[in-house]
């Protein structure tokens, strides 16, 4: 029994000597590898499009000027609103072209007299040559005086249609259908020029603009252009033909409008101020919600892109040395690869190079991955994407 208390304390060190052994052994726990959300990357065909800005401009705009000269009686449309071709605008005192009408056409009426004279003595002449009554000298005289008369009869007839015409230039129209713009000049001034002519020195009354269709025209670098054509070469690019190239305008108030216009012009030279190719495209507008001279952002379709991956915003990062994505490989380790990713397709990376098929692209816990570690990949969902890295970084697009 006195033994007892002996035996205690030894059987006590000799477990604590063994959980101190036994921890040598295990060491410290093993942490598991990071869980990452990936997709598997696959080559797609995509549209390929250019962001620009544009200015609109009217599909057609016509200067009214006064083709007479005269002072202005009034005006006869209402500025702003919508014409018709050969609608009455303005009217131009018509009192002086009706009196030069009016002598031309006596002018007329006196050279067809005259005509009818000589046309008679001619007559009579040319029956009695052949009698011998008359010599072939007065006949040849007679015919002159005749010819002589019927040119002064086309003249005087020449001389009334000007004069008409001039009349008919009074009341001043409309050239083509459109809107017509403010009044340039008022009622009782002076308008035209003292030759009448309705060349660029005329008088300037208003502008009437063609509002539906409109023209939208922007410009591309020569730069950009001739990238787009090696790539073309090199068949990752495929170019929309010029009637299939479509223009989304996009407001400065921020909204789509709703109707896409389709280019119709690529000039064929580079302009030396600006180094760019001057485009056109036509956009619809029947409402006439777009203006002329209004500034507008334009994403222009101008082909597609072949062979290319689409990833998240959150698998693509940047460094000074560029853009790369973190993919986890078949031997379950973490990679870093060098992408080229400049465009964006709603809120995707187009990612043109570096890349391959089947790739798993790590786009949430990319904190966590280290190129060279172990890391556990996950089919990826967008709820998966940490604050910041997903589609409400969209505002870089």
């Amino acid at each position: 029994m006195k033994s007892t208390p002996m035996r205690t304390p030894v059987l006590c060190l000799s477990l604590l000597a063994l959980a101190a052994c036994s921890g040598k052994e295990q060491g410290p726990p093993k942490m598991p590898p990071p869980t990452v959300g990936v997709v598997e990357a696959q080559p797609q065909t995509v549209p390929l499009n250019k962001e620009l800005v544009g200015r609109l401009s009217a599909y057609r705009s016509a200067d009214v000027r006064a083709r007479v000269s005269g002072v202005l009686l009034k005006r006869v449309y209402t500025e702003g609103t919508d014409v018709k071709q050969g609608q009455l605008l303005f009217q131009i005192d018509p009192v002086t072209y009706k009196a030069n009408l009016a002598n031309a056409e006596a002018a007329l009426a006196s050279a067809q007299a005259t005509y009818a004279n000589a046309h008679v003595l001619a007559n009579r002449d040319r029956q009695l040559v052949p009698q011998g009554y008359v010599a072939r000298q007065q006949l040849d005289t007679a015919e002159a005086d005749e010819r002589s008369a019927l040119a002064a009869v086309k003249q005087a007839q020449a001389g009334v249609e000007t004069a008409r015409v001039n009349l008919s230039y009074t009341n001043v129209t409309s050239p083509i259908d459109g809107r017509a713009g403010e009044q340039q000049v008022t009622e009782g001034a002076i308008v035209g020029n003292s030759t009448a002519d309705a060349g660029a020195n005329a008088t300037l009354l208003t502008t009437v603009d063609q509002l539906d269709p409109l023209y939208v025209n922007f410009t591309l670098s020569a730069a950009d252009l001739d990238k787009l054509r090696h790539a073309q070469a090199s068949g990752n690019v495929q170019l929309a033909a010029q009637d299939k190239t479509t223009v989304q305008i996009t407001l400065p108030s921020g909204a789509k409008y709703e109707q896409q216009g389709t280019l119709n012009f690529s000039d064929t030279s580079v302009n030396p101020t600006t180094g760019a190719i001057n485009l056109r495209a036509v956009v619809p507008n029947a409402e006439r919600r777009l203006l002329p001279g209004m500034y507008v952002t334009l994403t222009v379709h101008v082909g597609e892109l072949n062979k290319v991956f689409l990833v998240p915003q959150a698998g693509i990062q940047r460094d000074p040395a560029g853009a790369y994505a973190l993919v986890v490989g078949k031997d379950g380790n973490v990679a870093q690869k060098r992408v080229t990713a400049d465009t964006m397709h709603g809120h995707d990376w187009i990612v043109a190079s570096g890349l391959e098929a089947g790739d798993q692209v790590i786009v949430s816990g990319v904190q966590a991955a280290k190129p060279g570690a172990p890391a556990k990949a996950t089919p990826w969902q967008p709820d998966q994407t940490p604050a910041g890295q997903g589609p409400a970084a969209a505002g870089h697009q």
